[in-house]
C-alpha cells in the first residue's frame, strides 16, 4: 500500500485530504507543520507528498528545498492558495513534481497522485 505524507497546518483540509485518500486505498500521515514534516520523513518511507507552502515553523518551500538536499527523490506535489505564477515556477525550479492551487477538485488530486506513482518504480 502507498504511503503518502500530507503537509497541511490547516486541520479540516488535513482531515478531509486523509479521508478521501485512504477510502482510495492510501496509508496517510498529517505533518501540521514544517518540523514535523522532515521529522516524519526521516523516520517514515513515504511514496508521495502533498505539500502546503503556507506552513507554520517551517515554510513548504524551505522543507522543499531541504527534502532534495537530502537526495530525496519521492514526488512531491504542492497544494497550495499561492496562486501566483511565480511561486509555481520557484517551486517547481526547487524540485517539486506538480503544483495544485486550493481550492482544488478532490478528483483532480487523485488523478495526479495516480500519475505520479505510476511514474514511480516499485
Amino acid at each position: 500500500m502507498k504511503q503518502i505524507l500530507i503537509v497541511e497546518d490547516e486541520a479540516r483540509l488535513a482531515a478531509f485530504v486523509d479521508k478521501g485518500l485512504r477510502k482510495h486505498g492510501f496509508e496517510t500521515q498529517i505533518a501540521e507543520d514544517g518540523n514535523l514534516a522532515i521529522d516524519k520523513v526521516a523516520s517514515n518511507k513515504f511514496d508521495l507528498l502533498l505539500l502546503d507552502l503556507g506552513l507554520p515553523v517551517k515554510d513548504g518551500l524551505t522543507v522543499l528545498k531541504e527534502l532534495r538536499n537530502q537526495g530525496k527523490t519521492f514526488p512531491i506535489i504542492v497544494v497550495t492558495a499561492h496562486t501566483d505564477d511565480k511561486d509555481r515556477k520557484v517551486a517547481m525550479a526547487s524540485g517539486a513534481n506538480d503544483y495544485m492551487t486550493k481550492p482544488f477538485r478532490f478528483k483532480q488530486l487523485i488523478e495526479r497522485i495516480t500519475t505520479h506513482l505510476g511514474a514511480v518504480k516499485s
